[in-house]
């Protein structure tokens, strides 16, 4: 039997390798979770800085039921949790779909695996200090003498969270458009010729992951704009060109034929 043979494992074989990396991805979000709860005050104060930042240091955040105050350092601790756990969720995540790749593709998955972490950490560090001070500015505008911005904790946690990590994969674009075109699934030619139609999804993107100001929206889709044409420059360097695609079948068929040589050789030296 081939070893492309081997490799092609039955549905049941599949759920069972999800199961295991789902576990895995589980047991490190929680092991993530119980270091993150230990420093929860420090990690809501990095959090909040932004904001009492563009309050001027006179802010307090506010709770407004008994147990939010509790149930948000619970939600912070599993936010912080998952971001920990980040190099073990893109690792399982690229393992788990490498068996449908190439040899010459599976080479790719460890920088892959680097690559993922470092472009999250710069969308949400890039959400973090960039985005958050104007967008706070703009929300903070809308006040007066008689209105007063007084956040919650949940409330902040919410629009924060969401925040940074749609930041964070986002920037994940320019990766797995490169990866797509070294698979042969788009070409330099197609992302070029759709630029009009990646523009306008990108815009919708923006509007739908992004609370409903313009500031936010734009804010987004600017840099997505700016990624997307990195993802060209990206496809265009390493995209297939001319490279022998490999073929399961043909691997199976020269193995099955280097076979048959090879027992043709020991029945002419018998």
């Amino acid at each position: 039997m081939s070893k492309n043979e081997d490799d092609k494992l039955p549905f049941t074989e599949h759920l069972s390798e999800l199961r295991d990396r789902l576990i895995r991805c589980t047991v490190a979000i929680i092991a993530g979770f119980l270091v993150a709860y230990i420093f929860k005050e420090k990690l809501f104060d990095i959090l909040n800085a932004p904001l009492v930042k563009a309050m001027g240091g006179n802010t307090k955040m506010i709770f407004t039921g008994l147990p939010e105050a509790f149930f948000t350092y619970i939600k912070l601790a599993l936010l912080a949790g998952v971001v920990l756990a980040t190099p073990v969720l893109f690792y399982e995540f690229w393992m788990f779909i490498s068996p449908g790749l190439y040899r010459t593709e599976k080479k790719f998955l460890v920088p892959a695996v680097f690559l993922s972490v470092i472009f999250f950490a710069i969308g949400s560090t890039f959400g973090y200090f960039i985005v958050f001070p104007y967008a706070f500015q703009f929300f903070l505008g809308f006040s007066s003498e008689t209105i007063q911005a007084m956040p919650s904790m949940k409330e902040y946690l919410s629009f924060s969270s969401k925040m940074l990590l749609a930041f964070g994969f986002s920037f994940e674009l320019p990766l797995i458009i490169t990866l797509m075109a070294r698979m042969g699934l788009v070409t330099v030619d197609f992302l070029k010729k759709n630029r009009k139609y990646a523009i306008l999804v990108i815009f919708i993107v923006a509007a739908v992951i992004t609370p409903p100001d313009v500031v936010s929206q734009i804010m987004m889709a600017i840099p997505l704009m700016i990624l997307y044409e990195l993802s060209i420059i990206g496809a265009k360097f390493f995209s297939k060109k001319g490279d022998a695609q490999e073929d399961p079948q043909d691997d199976d068929d020269s193995y099955e034929k280097k076979e048959k040589d090879e027992g043709k050789d020991e029945k002419d030296e018998l």
